[in-house]
């Protein structure tokens, strides 16, 4: 019978809270995974007594859907999400939808969007923040793709996704193609950036000043009663209070290697792709791996000695400062994501709304802060922004905040405390805000060795020229410039 609203396929912990939240928001929902024993688990526990049917086989599950079907895959991404597309495509009709809510790369969804439309059918690629509480009570949901798929999803994803404080929805439509993961991936790398800022905050607070984790979580709790209140600052706060049951700290017992799933990486190839300076977040990146060389790393430990061996005497200016340094590089993270958003928009032919993503990402994300909102206003006051340190706003924060930076940078260098997040947004800033660079010596090098040609101050744009700097060159351009 043909009566269910909405299909889930995959019962691992999104797919099921996602299925249990938008039964809970009145939607009756089926449900198949492939492994049968994790969906009978399911059937048995957590769905059992809702309006939630789990079946036994693919075709059932399909069979049972309201048409136009509506099915999300919330499964590994990769050749997984292939595999079931093409076991989905013979037991559909045109003009039903398929919806990706895993972290697929933005290139796999602009070709399967591309594909399943020539069978007839539409497709979403749905980027889908919050995790395992997310899904549950309401995440936030980034749907690009198929434009005509936007009106058959849009009242489910709308339901169930979280609402900002004045009680808008989370989730609207992104764009095209794979401008919905495109949008996920950014912020994750936003996330990775985020992170690696408040571990390195964390870091010289321990290391560099000499607070034990109880002056730390009351720091960061005092923190997040002003323009650093987010999600990420508030489970810093709860982690650094955590004890075990003997009373002890648990994140004092964590090894500190770090794992990645990928979408921090992607971001960081995307933007060489683009051109793009995205130097904080491919640096957040790059201390991931370099957490991950521990062996390495307690064999040059143990060559040099360690770094921070004597505390600076922490004082509540010094602290204050590194608050200010944590803004700062902060709403750097967000300019570059931003940046690198307004690049694949041009490339992609996306219409992307950037004040809109501020919003999406208010509520129900892992980068969720009140921050957001200031964000989205600069946007709304010119919806063709360069970038946020352009924005009046922002640009006088940044001039306040900068003294304070550039100290607790310098704190950092002097006790042997490395902050490669902190260090790469100022010197980022220090580029981005310089009328002149030294590129124009890198530029003469390159003429030097490789007759690259270089532009002239004086010349038109683009114009080419090129210098026999030995008196021995036979004339002969390696190309013309172009930038």
């Amino acid at each position: 019978m043909q009566n269910a609203d909405f299909g889930m396929i995959g019962l691992a912990v999104m797919g099921a809270n996602l299925a249990l939240n938008m039964e809970r928001s009145g939607f009756s929902v089926s449900a198949w995974d492939f492994t049968p024993e994790l969906a009978r688990k399911f059937a048995e526990g957590p769905g059992k007594g809702k309006n939630i049917t789990v079946y036994p086989n693919l075709k059932d599950f399909v069979n049972s859907l309201r048409p136009p079907r509506r099915v999300m895959m919330m499964i590994r991404a990769g050749s997984p999400v292939d595999q079931t597309i093409e076991r989905l495509l013979p037991l559909l009709d045109k003009g039903d939808v398929i919806i990706d809510g895993g972290n697929s790369h933005f290139p796999d969804t602009e070709r399967r969007r591309a594909y399943v439309e020539s069978k007839g059918l539409l497709y979403v690629g749905m980027g889908v923040s919050g995790g395992e509480e997310g899904a549950l009570n309401g995440p936030s949901l980034m749907p690009g793709g198929s434009p005509a798929a936007w009106p058959l999803v849009k009242p489910v994803f709308q339901a169930v996704c979280a609402k900002a404080p004045d009680g808008t929805p989370c989730c609207d439509w992104v764009g095209e193609g794979g401008a919905g993961h495109f949008v996920k991936m950014v912020h994750n790398g936003i996330e990775y950036g985020d992170m690696q800022l408040i571990c390195e905050a964390y870091d010289l607070l321990r290391r560099g000043f000499g607070l034990n984790n109880e002056q730390m979580r009351r720091v960061f709790s005092a923190w997040n009663d002003t323009e650093l209140d987010s999600y990420l600052v508030q489970i810093t706060r709860d982690i650094l209070g955590y004890r075990d049951e003997k009373g002890e700290y648990v994140v004092d017992a964590i090894l500190d290697r770090a794992g990645q799933k990928g979408t921090g990486k992607w971001t960081g190839i995307a933007a060489l792709e683009e051109g793009v300076p995205l130097t904080l977040i491919t640096e957040a990146v790059f201390a991931r791996c370099l957490s991950a060389m521990k062996e390495e790393r307690r064999e040059a430990a143990a060559l040099y000695g360690s770094p921070a061996a004597e505390s600076l005497p922490a004082d509540e200016a010094m602290i204050e400062d590194l608050r200010q340094a944590l803004l700062a590089s902060k709403i750097v993270s967000y300019a570059q994501g931003y940046m690198l958003m307004r690049s694949a928009a041009q490339a992609n032919g996306w219409q992307l709304n950037y004040a809109g993503i501020a919003m999406l990402w208010r509520s129900g994300c892992i980068i969720r802060s009140v921050f957001l909102a200031d964000i989205a206003a600069a946007f709304r006051r010119e919806p063709n922004l360069k970038n946020l340190l352009l924005d009046g706003h922002f640009s006088a924060l940044m001039k306040s905040l900068l003294p304070a930076w550039r100290r607790t940078v310098a704190r950092a260098v002097t006790a042997g405390v490395p902050v490669p997040a902190f260090s790469a947004a100022l010197s980022w800033f220090d580029g981005y805000t310089s009328d002149r660079l030294p590129a124009n010596l890198l530029q003469a090098q390159r003429d030097y060795f490789g007759a690259h040609t270089y532009e002239r101050v004086d010349g038109r744009p683009g114009q080419a020229f090129h210098t026999d700097w030995t008196g021995h060159g036979a004339g002969i351009e390696s190309s013309t410039y172009t930038v």
